[in-house]
């Protein structure tokens, strides 16, 4: 029995854990199930992202196991399936008010003990909630949110009573499991699965009048009515196995909206002290007291946020492996803490050098909850973690925090990178909770963004600057503040307020002193580190620098802020929550949900890889109650949607009259685009939009996909002298001949001894072309594959290898750089074949046997390694200039050779992608290989 630490909570104990996935529409997440014991109670925590909180447990979402506690098997599923070869188990959980989860459990001893013991806790529970029952029948359960002095609602019949069913081995493990937790009338009922199949589950009312049907013409304001209840039928172009899937009403996550439309009927605000902190460390470890930054204020804040930047810079931390750094800094911030209050640590993340550790008074930390890390690398194809964002979110009292610390692209003229990070970021960071969808930066009622930024001056004179500087005319420099005009513009963070600055720039210093940057370099000095806020109820008490602290080149910042806080009076909250069940039991008796859509087919022409299509699909509830909608998979289908779209949002309630509108984007990545070049796939399909207690809606999407050079096998494009989108998309393979112009202009590529017909290239134009211009153009270009291609110099790069077999690769050396690693990225089949990937880690500590392996591939694989190895050496010839390490390319290379098999994908070991870095370095620091 181990006891919870993460917030100092002595008195909870955790009894057994179990790792599962939930089960959410579009994606599985990973939870880790805790059975937690708090003063006699028994509560079951789910909590997100199970590798990083082990050690640390801090739920997500508590459910008391009580009286409203239900645990129920997936009975239809358990039909449907064959026990004897299925190894896992599905589960529908609820509790009070807490939203419904459907988790996936491995079926083995491990999770029946850990089941077993959940239901002991739950009949602990429920023989302390009432007295001992008799021996004589139980009359049917009222619904557990019935309306006060309401009657009690009949359950379904119940054709099959459990203990009279005559099993079948393959049923004993799901009737067990049912048995165990006292859900007969549940599994029996669902036995008639055959006969109810994808029928809506729900609480049996009295019908309401027959409603009168809806013909399909063009509605009020454009909309088309369409008819969409389980018994319709599939639309014309639906696949052979199109079936809906059923769906529970989400009862629970109703109330909760109709609790947060009234919340301010039960909230008071009261405020709190948060200090906000932010340093680049240069890579540099403590060397002094951290008590000037963190120490500054007389009263202690209640919640502590600091942020840090280049926390390591060694190659090892650049690809995510563990850092020394990490403990030494959290340990220093820890020594700082304000001596007057007692805090306990809420999160830390990092990712490479980028950390957010936050800590919160001791008395507060049971009202923190729905605590979630996630991080963002914006590097190269955000492979890269140098650059990026981290971030932290989490419910105090009532109102939801997201802290995000970054590191923006680097260098005076990049500002457009800058801004493109930022977008990137808020773009891709998101937060998965248990039963919630996905949440953004933005979904939350305040967000502080901290970190090195690196917006400089539109100013380049370093001595007019510094002069600036001096005469303390600062207001003169601001306005030529680079943050401050992307702001004024809405090219980045137009939605974000910054306190007035007052302290001179915080970069560039010679370490360990304060004197402004004398290297040769002498960089004009800037505000690169910033600390911006949105939300109500957010007043800046302090923005100021921290001279004192000398260890880095830059200088810590800090902004102590006062935030309202919506503190929930309990009181006033259960006769809201009581007002709201009356209303929402009398609503779902009298009314059923409806919507209307604008339209229900969409088309996508002329799909390219990397360019995103956009089309928006606009939903009104026409009906006279709240409606819940969200997408949801087809039968047999785990996500509601292929991997090339995404829509958003996928979920959400409407009020009556309430529009909204969902994207819906098409986005051929590297992740699909090989199924698509080789019609294992095509751009179609169809989206069930589901609504609680009411209708399917079907969605058609279909379009024209342009095939693409990325995503194609090496061996197909050693047969391709076209460029691709000259070829017709049967016959990709068998190449016609080419032009005596193109064919003397790759003559050179050609195999010797192939015979006159059809000569393959010894490797693919596309990779000569782009390693062909970065070793004859940017061989001496500074931060080569260190920093990220703008986006529509990307484009212009795939549409130019797509279409023609150009003399020069248009865009900047940066971009041309990211366009060979996606390349690399999208391969099919890595240039080291996954069927020698154990072989490669196994040999890599000898190098005469890795020649002989890579002797061993294909011809075109072979040709294409050595033709890499030996641009990669040339550029380690000018390191003096564009100062790449060679273990930096050996770590990012071997993660673009030498790509683990599918299935082993998320079981890499640190020490197999040291033996992938080890088996390239060998031929990087080598001899020459012939």
């Amino acid at each position: 029995m181990d006891t919870f630490k993460g917030f100092g909570l002595d008195e909870d104990k955790c009894l057994t854990t179990l790792r599962c996935q939930e089960l959410q529409p579009g994606q599985d997440e990973p939870r880790l199930l805790a059975l937690i014991e708090r003063s006699g109670r028994f509560i079951l925590g789910v909590l997100a992202n199970p590798d990083d909180l082990a050690t640390r447990p801090v739920p997500q979402l508590s459910i008391p196991i009580n009286t409203h506690f239900h645990m129920v098997r997936e009975a239809e599923e358990a039909l449907l399936i064959d026990f004897s070869i299925n190894s896992h188990i599905r589960l529908r959980v609820q509790g009070e008010l807490s939203p419904e989860l459907l988790l996936e459990l491995p079926d083995d001893e491990k999770s029946q003990a850990f089941l077993a013991q959940v239901d002991k806790c739950r009949q602990q529970a429920l023989s302390k909630a009432r007295p001992p029952i008799s021996t004589q029948a139980v009359p049917p359960k009222a619904m557990v949110h019935a309306a006060p002095n309401s009657t009690p609602r009949a359950p379904p019949p119940t054709s099959v009573t459990l203990k009279h069913i005559n099993r079948t081995e393959p049923l004993d493990g799901a009737i067990s499991l049912v048995t165990d937790f006292g859900f007969e009338e549940h599994f029996g009922h669902s036995l008639k699965v055959d006969e109810k199949k994808n029928q809506p589950v729900r609480p049996v009312r009295p019908p309401p009048p027959p409603p009168t049907k809806t013909p399909e013409v063009q509605g009020k304001q454009g909309f088309l009515h369409t008819p969409g209840n389980r018994d319709a039928r599939p639309p014309p172009n639906a696949p052979p196995e199109w079936q809906p899937t059923s769906s529970i009403p989400k009862q629970t996550t109703l109330v909760q909206h109709h609790l947060n439309k009234r919340e301010k009927e039960y909230v008071d605000i009261h405020n709190f002290r948060v200090f906000v902190g932010t340093w680049n460390v240069n890579g540099q470890c403590p060397d002094s007291t951290l008590d000037p930054w963190l120490k500054c204020d007389e009263e202690p804040p209640d919640i502590y946020a600091m942020g840090f930047q280049e926390l390591d810079l060694s190659a090892e931390a650049f690809f995510y492996l563990d850092s020394s750094r990490e403990q030494q800094w959290v340990a220093a911030v820890k020594s700082s803490l304000h001596p007057k209050a007692k805090y306990i640590q809420i999160r830390t993340v990092r990712l490479v050098g980028m950390m957010l550790v936050m800590f919160i008074k001791a008395k507060h930390g049971r009202l923190i909850r729905e605590v979630a890390a996630e991080s963002v690398g914006t590097g190269i194809i955000g492979k890269m973690g140098n650059k990026g964002g981290v971030a932290i979110r989490f419910v105090f009292h009532n109102t939801s925090f997201c802290f995000v610390n970054s590191h923006l692209a680097a260098h005076a003229e990049d500002c457009e990178r800058r801004n493109q990070d930022y977008k990137d970021i808020c773009a891709r960071m998101s937060f998965h909770l248990p039963g919630r969808p996905a949440l953004s930066i933005v979904k939350h009622d305040v967000v502080i963004w901290l970190g090195d930024l690196n917006y400089r001056l539109f100013l380049y004179d370093v001595y007019e600057v510094k002069r600036l500087i001096s005469k303390k005319e600062l207001k003169k420099l601001l306005d030529r503040d680079q943050l401050n005009v992307q702001r004024d513009t809405r090219n980045a963070f137009s939605d974000f307020t910054e306190g007035e600055i007052n302290f001179i720039p915080t970069y560039k210093f010679d370490p360990k002193t304060d004197r402004w940057d004398s290297s040769g370099k002498c960089r004009v000095p800037a505000w690169c580190d910033r600390i911006l806020w949105r939300g109500s109820s957010v007043k800046q008490l302090e923005y100021r620098s921290h001279m004192q602290l000398q260890t880095s080149d830059h200088k810590p910042v800090s902004s102590l802020f006062q935030i309202g806080v919506k503190v929930v009076n309990e009181k006033r909250q259960k006769l809201v929550l009581e007002e709201v069940m009356r209303e929402i039991d009398r609503m779902e008796n009298e009314f059923l949900p409806s919507l209307s859509l604008t339209q229900s087919e969409f088309t996508f022409e002329g799909v390219k890889f990397w360019q995103q299509q956009c089309r928006y699909l606009l939903i009104k509830n026409d009906g006279q109650v709240p409606c819940h909608f969200s997408f949801i998979p087809k039968l047999r289908a785990s996500q509601f949607c292929k991997p090339w779209l995404k829509v958003d949002p996928s979920d959400g309630f409407l009020e009556p009259n309430e529009m909204l509108e969902i994207s819906l984007e098409v986005h051929v990545t590297k992740d699909s685009v090989a199924q698509l070049n080789s019609g294992e796939d095509t751009l179609d399909d169809i989206l069930v939009l589901h609504l609680d207690r009411g209708k399917d809606y079907f969605i058609s999407l279909s379009g024209t996909y342009l095939p693409s050079c990325f995503g194609m096998s090496l061996e197909a494009l050693c047969h391709t002298k076209k460029p691709i989108r000259e070829i017709p998309v049967t016959k990709l393979i068998d190449v016609e001949e080419e032009s005596s112009v193109r064919q003397s202009f790759l003559s050179f590529l050609e195999v010797e001894n192939a015979g006159s017909g059809d000569r393959p290239l010894r490797i693919p134009k596309e990779v000569w072309l782009l390693v062909n211009h970065l070793s004859t153009k940017c061989s001496h270009q500074e931060d080569l594959f260190n920093i990220a291609g703008l986006p529509d110099e990307l484009q212009a790069i795939i549409d130019c290898l797509e279409t023609s077999i150009p003399s020069t690769i248009p865009g900047s050396s940066h971009s041309v750089a990211q366009a060979l690693v996606i390349f690399l990225e999208a391969l099919p089949e890595p240039v080291v074949c996954y069927r020698f990937y154990r072989q490669c880690l196994d040999c890599s500590h000898d190098s005469r046997l890795c020649r002989q392996l890579v002797a061993q591939l294909p011809p075109s694989h072979e040709n294409v390694f050595h033709y890499l190895v030996a641009f990669l050496k040339g550029l380690l010839k000018h390191s003096q200039s564009n100062h790449l390490k060679v273990t930096f390319l050996a770590t990012l290379f071997s993660s673009l050779l030498i790509r683990p098999p599918p299935k082993l994908a998320g079981k890499q070991t640190p020490s197999d992608r040291q033996k992938a870095n080890n088996f390239i370095l060998g031929f990087l620091v080598g001899g020459d290989e012939e």
